[in-house]
């Protein structure tokens, strides 16, 4: 896996290394070279991060590694975390970003997909009723390059379900946990089997 890199400059003594993936994302300390290096950064754990859609385990597992020991090699140094910390977030809120416009499109799309499908249907509706008016036999008819065929099923149409005798109705009972009912009782001290009150900490990127 290549990874872009800047030639590296002690910034501070040499710290212990922890054994682990090596770090392939440097900066220079260069006041000059901050703007490209934030760029090339940028474009380096974005390559990191398409790894992370790798069906192979093992190539998510070593990006997240290379990742972690990207970010735990500045420990010493907060400048250049803070670096590597903001070009990660610019990549996150780009791919967030990237997510909610494809969204969008496939929505659009779907809604024209939708619209596509219901006029092909209104006119071929229309197409076969003009043709078995003409020819009310038929159940097949031949273009010059197209052929529009027929086959004959049967189907159940319900015309009142609520007359139908209990026999004929397939009951369909479904249950679920009540989320809010259960943490109102945890919170008031009450012990229920199977539940458990956790805390968590969200993040979000400003």
């Amino acid at each position: 896996m290549s990874v872009l890199t800047a030639p590296a400059a002690p910034l501070a003594p040499a710290l212990p290394q922890a054994v682990g993936p090596s770090c392939t994302l440097q900066r220079s300390g260069s006041l000059w070279q901050l703007g490209i290096e934030a760029q090339e950064l940028t474009t380096a754990i974005g390559r990191l991060a398409e790894q992370l859609e790798a069906d192979d385990g093992d190539s998510r597992a070593q990006a997240l590694a290379e990742l972690e020991a990207a970010l735990l090699a500045e420990e010493g140094n907060k400048q250049a975390l803070a670096a590597k910390a903001d070009a990660t977030c610019w990549v996150i809120e780009h791919l967030r970003g990237q997510a909610a416009y494809r969204q969008q499109q496939a929505k659009r799309l779907t809604e024209l997909s939708r619209s596509d499908a219901s006029r092909a249907d209104a006119l071929e509706d229309s197409l076969v009723l003009v043709l078995t008016r003409l020819q009310p036999t038929s159940t097949r008819f031949s273009f010059p390059n197209h052929e529009l065929t027929s086959r004959k099923s049967q189907a159940v149409e319900i015309a009142d379900e609520d007359a139908l005798p209990s026999e004929w109705l397939a009951l369909k009972t479904t249950s679920q946990p009540d989320k809010a009912a259960i943490k109102k009782a945890l919170k008031a001290g009450h012990l229920i089997p199977g539940a458990q009150l956790v805390s968590r900490r969200s993040w979000r990127i400003h």
